[in-house]
């Protein structure tokens, strides 16, 4: 293997920016000249990525979200491609948000087609959208899979393959003396719980999930009044949350990344995941971070009504939770669609902080999940970097 690689990697929001770190800080270990260009987030940043322009722009989901900025997503569009262009890596990888990432490497690989092209996190095909990864053969030639179910379907279509695993189930999770003094930090203590609050990464799913949840809040705070509420931000949504902690019970805290380096900020949150005894956050990768910190968990999620259509229509899935997914069961409660009302969670949520048994029934499923993704075995960062290195070979 020749020295000196240079990828180009994409992502394009906040979950996409935790695998592209992991995924750069393995190449660098295995190949420590490496160099990186393309767009990303903090967490890149901080593995060398010069980022082509702010990754918050293309944190946009649903269809109401998208079509305002569609012009401009465009434009990034053409723009990264003309960079891919310029640079001429060993090879395009784009980490997730396909919308982009895929209509990008279509311009780049017209460009020039012996561009070698890999895509880190399979498209859900076995949820919905069933023709996509044929579509996506087109441009891709190696995919990047989280899940173990997931490389049959690639294979299926005409491209490589490989199940890297999760980097969630490589995540330090802090001893039990730091979960303490996190408590302590916050304010939790005797019989007091702390209820950790994550309405999403996207500027759309704050409009939507925030005023919910802290309508939740609010009620909840009526029937267990030593509830300690904790909002984590991300960079992308911190501001718009700051704005809104007057419609949050007295006392809410925001856990605000802004003024931290990117890994202190990622340690900061696996102590407040791993403190919580109970999270209410909507539906995502999030639920992967809290089944690897032991945290029980209830998921809500709404959409606008256009995209709840769509979804309705075509998603085939018994459940939107990631850890049901993977183990086969309803172990993590859901309230999605219309069923995502507060007159609904507040109750459900008040019953669950009190009852110790309930919360460590879900602790099972979420120690399953781990094992299927991986955990125990090679650092997935490192097995998706094992991965590029022979795709490219």
């Amino acid at each position: 293997m020749s020295a000196g690689k240079h990828f180009f990697l994409i992502a394009g929001e906040a979950s996409g920016d935790r695998l592209g770190a992991s995924l750069m800080k393995g190449l660098k270990t295995l190949q420590p000249d490496v160099r990186f260009s393309g767009v990303g987030g903090p967490l890149m940043a901080a593995e060398g990525l010069k980022s082509l322009f702010p990754m918050g722009e293309l944190s946009v989901m649903g269809l109401a979200e998208v079509v305002p900025r569609l012009a401009h997503l465009l434009s990034r569009v053409r723009q990264s491609a003309q960079a891919i262009d310029a640079a001429q890596p060993d090879a395009l990888i784009t980490i997730d948000a396909p919308d982009f990432c895929l209509r990008v490497a279509a311009r780049a690989r017209a460009q020039n087609p012996a561009l070698r092209t890999i895509h880190y996190v399979a498209p859900t095909v076995w949820a919905w959208r069933a023709g996509r990864a044929e579509k996506m053969a087109r441009h891709i030639d190696h995919v990047l899979a989280l899940f173990p179910f997931e490389p049959p379907y690639m294979e299926a279509a005409g491209m490589g393959c490989d199940f890297v695993g999760h980097p969630v189930v490589a995540d330090p999770q802090p001893d039990e003396a730091a979960r303490h003094a996190f408590r302590t930090r916050l304010g939790v203590r005797g019989n007091s719980r702390l209820l950790l609050v994550l309405p999403g990464s996207r500027k759309g799913e704050i409009a939507r999930m925030a005023p919910l949840f802290a309508e939740v809040a609010q009620g909840l705070s009526i029937f267990n009044q030593n509830v300690k509420f904790v909002i984590q931000a991300t960079e992308n949504t911190a501001e718009t949350l700051k704005s809104m902690l007057p419609n949050w019970p007295s006392g809410t805290r925001l856990m605000d990344p802004r003024d931290l380096c990117a890994e202190d900020s990622q340690r900061q949150k696996r102590a407040l995941f791993a403190s919580a005894d109970l999270a209410l956050a909507a539906s995502g990768t999030v639920s992967l971070e809290l089944a690897a910190a032991a945290t029980p968990m209830v998921i809500a999620h709404r959409f606008n009504w256009l995209t709840t259509r769509i979804v309705k229509a075509k998603v085939n899935l018994e459940s939107a939770t990631l850890v049901n997914i993977l183990t086969q069961s309803k172990a993590i409660p859901e309230f999605l669609f219309e069923e995502a009302q507060a007159r609904r969670i507040t109750p459900f949520l008040a019953r669950l902080l009190s009852d110790d048994g309930a919360r460590a029934a879900q602790l099972g499923a979420e120690n399953r999940a781990m094992e299927m993704l991986g955990r125990g075995g090679e650092a997935p960062g490192m097995r998706a970097a094992r991965a590029v290195l022979r795709a490219v070979g």
